[in-house]
């Protein structure tokens, strides 16, 4: 049954993207505000097939710290859900992700007209560079720039490398830096298409102020995200 539900929702997922993405077209056409509004609807859907075909719920905490205006968001990254909630809960969320998926029908389009941080992971200096200008053009318009600190999904359970990005964008910003804590990958796993029913958790945690030292900074990042996220992972084992 739980393959079954996974399989129906999975329709579900890419049958939106299809069919909010061309009804969407003519209004991203217009604007970029416009084009971000269609994103918004599509992760709202996607959200409440979730819960009603897989049983997952997604809840939001820690609203006292989710930042308003510009803002960097450092966030842990378990799931691809963790690139749709968000556009739920932040006024205005702009992704640091991969060149990549700009090539894919409909979520390029819409990466490119609501004006992401796409970035080529191969020559990562140049990449830092160009993130980074990118970055601060995104703040001039009140953007909130989420960053996922490991740079792709993890296991639950497994110990991430922290990447250089988040060190730079912090750095050269000189901007608070606001964390995002989830178990999302225990109900929307990493790889596969099971879904497991549950309550998902995006926590937002109090931020780090700016001007920390880089060793400072990614060892405080990595220990209050990760303990976040496994407090989370075990409530939700109990639960």
């Amino acid at each position: 049954m739980n393959f079954l539900r996974s399989v129906v929702f999975v329709v579900w997922l890419y049958g939106l993207v299809v069919i909010v993405g061309l009804l969407g077209t003519p209004f991203m056409l217009l604007s970029r505000r416009w084009g971000m509004q269609t994103v918004k609807l599509w992760a709202h859907l996607v959200l409440f097939g979730l819960r009603y075909i897989c049983g997952v719920k997604v809840e939001f905490r820690g609203l006292e710290h989710r930042p308003k205006g510009a803002a960097l968001i450092a966030g842990k990254h378990l799931s691809m859900l963790d690139t749709i909630a968000p556009f739920v809960i932040l006024d205005d969320p702009c992704f640091v992700l991969k060149k990549e998926l700009t090539y894919l029908p409909f979520f390029g389009w819409y990466i490119w007209r609501t004006r992401m941080i796409p970035i080529r992971r191969k020559d990562a200096s140049k990449a830092l560079r160009a993130m980074v200008i990118d970055a601060r053009d995104r703040l001039e318009n009140a953007r909130q720039i989420l960053i996922f600190a490991e740079g792709t999904r993890s296991e639950v359970g497994q110990d991430p490398e922290y990447k250089p990005g988040v060190a730079a964008l912090y750095r050269d910003l000189e901007f608070p830096c606001h964390l995002l804590a989830t178990n999302s990958g225990q109900c929307w796993p990493a790889h596969g298409i099971i879904r497991k029913p549950g309550t998902v958790v995006f926590e937002f945690l109090p931020p780090v102020p700016a001007g920390l030292k880089r060793g400072e900074f990614m060892s405080e990042i990595k220990t209050r995200i990760e303990g976040a996220s496994n407090a989370l992972i075990a409530e939700n084992r109990k639960a």
